[in-house]
């Protein structure tokens, strides 16, 4: 075995002829990478013969897309950038869904992908595709490289991009040739130039000027908590804003964590899921503090009457946001964190807490989900499961979700109190997230427990990384809240389509014995009384673990607001599963 170069300063300043696969492994190491998810393949085959010098764990997925989403759950836990590799033609397409994903979120990776010799580019050979020409819409940036003297300078400017800014995906594509041909590494020389800053909000600013004085007269504020809160790491600003001005804090889904739901001034998620009473405050607020959130329309509901009676005001890094969807009275462009660091001391601090208990007077009895123990009808619901586990973690586990019924029911019963606690597809949905995120974030983690909550459906989609969790020895444990359905294809086809469940329901293996063949120990569950024992010898056990709920078939996750509808109009549980629950 080659001799490995070690991270040491001087794999930064070699100063020697490498060749291109070296460039780009002594790069990442440079870049602080210590591990990467992907999968080799015929023009990416130099680069992994290089691998074995280099001080960096390859993780191996049983599918690119796989490679993708780990990277992207890596990043998410730990605010890092996340690294995925395949190799050209099929490899390179396979990760187009995770790249996609972690541009929905504003996801920070870096995927490297082999490519053709480039003296056949263009001719259609042997697994050549323009990698660069199909992600260019879901990438902030992409590259092809085809010299070796190119590599690093490359690599590393698709690092700054990704994390400039409002962060995301960038693909570096680098021909065989590349790879193969030699050049003087130099780390330092290959640092690309410094990134225009943003503008600084003074004080004195217009804007800043205006901002202070709507919330100077402002009654009813309400905080809408985005992802974009975490993404600056300005928990602890939004945390004194709210608390020194008496103002309740709204998450969106991909906020949920950057305010502690347990505090006083949490409300809980908003949207077509989110409580009653968080939409009814949105609805009756004067003034909606928007941080780090782009108003999907999934939290919005019908534009024309969303939030009518509130002047707006949006602090976002991402100058395209501002107007984009809801037009706002005060625009605060720049890094959350900072432009709250300037925004608090000029605020005089309030004492009226009036608004605070009218919102909590909303509540009244359908802060039920709070309640320790929900009442056990003989049914096993999602709503059990998800209640039950929050307990058992003490709101202390990384969850990555899927997407569907479980993935909203996942919102409304786990409290999370932590940032960087909930790993989920926000923008753009991705059946087939959960598992391979879960492996991810626990590379990224692997001090926390990591659970995965997936439905039946979605859990299929990627079930093959059971096996690259069982390689890398991963504790993770996996829920899979198995209904037989497609379950949010069926409520909508229950609720909007006269019943008409065409192609929702779903035949699955027996997930316990599909986990046994991986080497994975499983259960399943289909009492109340099952799931906490289930719980502990899933955290008890070292290594994988699978439990199979089966829950009820046709439970439904409410509230709901249908489409069209405005945000105060929510369908509410026809057969409440609670008896004073939310939905009365």
């Amino acid at each position: 075995m080659p001799k490995k170069i070690t991270p040491k300063k001087p794999i930064k300043n070699l100063n020697a002829q490498l060749t291109g696969s070296e460039i780009m492994w002594a790069t990442l190491v440079g870049e602080g990478v210590e591990t990467v998810f992907g999968y080799p393949g015929g023009a990416i085959l130099p680069a992994y013969d290089a691998l074995r010098k280099f001080p960096i764990h390859h993780v191996l997925v049983r599918h690119e897309q796989g490679a993708a989403h780990m990277a992207d759950g890596f990043s998410r836990a730990s605010g890092k950038v996340g690294v995925a590799i395949a190799t050209s033609g099929p490899g390179a397409t396979n990760l187009v869904t995770g790249i996609a994903t972690a541009m929905a979120d504003s996801i920070p990776i870096v995927c490297i992908t082999g490519q053709v010799s480039s003296k056949v580019l263009g001719s259609d050979a042997f697994q050549e595709i323009d990698i660069t020409g199909i992600t260019l819409p879901i990438t902030k940036h992409n590259f092809l490289v085809t010299r070796a003297e190119d590599v690093a300078p490359a690599l590393r400017k698709a690092f700054q991009i990704a994390q400039d800014g409002r962060p995301g995906p960038v693909l570096v594509d680098i021909t065989k040739d590349a790879q193969q041909g030699t050049a003087l590494f130099d780390f330092e020389a290959a640092k690309p130039a410094p990134a225009r800053p943003h503008p600084m909000l003074k004080a004195e600013t217009p804007e800043m000027l205006a901002a202070i004085e709507l919330l100077k007269t402002a009654k009813r504020p309400v905080i809408l908590a985005g992802h974009g809160i975490l993404q600056s790491n300005a928990m602890e600003q939004v945390r004194q804003f709210a608390e020194r001005e008496h103002i309740p804090v709204a998450c969106t889904l991909l906020g949920l964590g950057a305010f502690p739901a347990s505090h006083p001034l949490s409300l809980g998620m908003m949207g077509m899921h989110g409580e009653s009473w968080v939409n009814n405050a949105i609805q009756q607020a004067d003034l909606l503090l928007a941080f780090g959130m782009r108003f999907d329309d999934r939290v919005t509901g019908n534009l024309a009457s969303y939030a009518l009676n509130a002047k707006k005001i949006h602090i976002d890094i991402d100058p395209y946001e501002i107007n984009k969807v809801v037009k706002v009275d005060v625009a605060l462009i720049g890094d959350l964190a900072e432009v709250l660091k300037t925004l608090l001391p000029l605020l005089p601090k309030k004492n009226d807490t009036s608004w605070i208990r009218e919102v909590n007077a909303m509540k009244g009895d359908e802060a039920v989900r709070d309640i320790i123990n929900l009442p056990d009808n003989g049914h096993l619901y999602a709503a059990h499961v998800i209640n039950d586990l929050w307990r058992e973690t003490n709101g202390d586990a990384i969850i990555a979700t899927d997407v569907g019924q479980h993935q909203m029911w996942e919102a409304q019963y786990y409290k999370h109190d932590l940032p960087r606690t909930l790993i989920t597809s926000g923008g753009l949905g991705t059946m087939g997230f959960a598992l391979p995120a879960a492996i991810g974030a626990k590379v990224a983690r692997p001090d926390k427990d990591v659970w995965v909550i997936a439905g039946d459906g979605g859990f299929q989609m990627t079930a093959a990384e059971l096996s690259t969790a069982v390689q890398e020895d991963l504790d993770i444990n996996i829920a899979v809240i198995n209904n037989g359905f497609l379950g949010m294809v069926r409520q909508w086809q229950e609720a909007f389509y006269d019943k008409n469940y065409s192609c929702s329901p779903i035949l699955s293996p027996d997930f316990v014995k599909l986990a046994e063949a991986h080497g994975i120990k499983g259960v399943t569950v289909s009492k109340r009384s099952e799931v906490i024992p289930a719980v502990k010898a899933a955290r008890k056990h070292k290594g994988p673990f699978l439990i199979n709920f089966q829950v009820e078939k046709e439970d439904g996750v409410y509230p709901m607001i249908a489409p069209g509808a405005a945000l105060h109009e929510m369908v509410r549980r026809p057969n409440p599963l609670i008896e004073t629950s939310e939905d009365e």
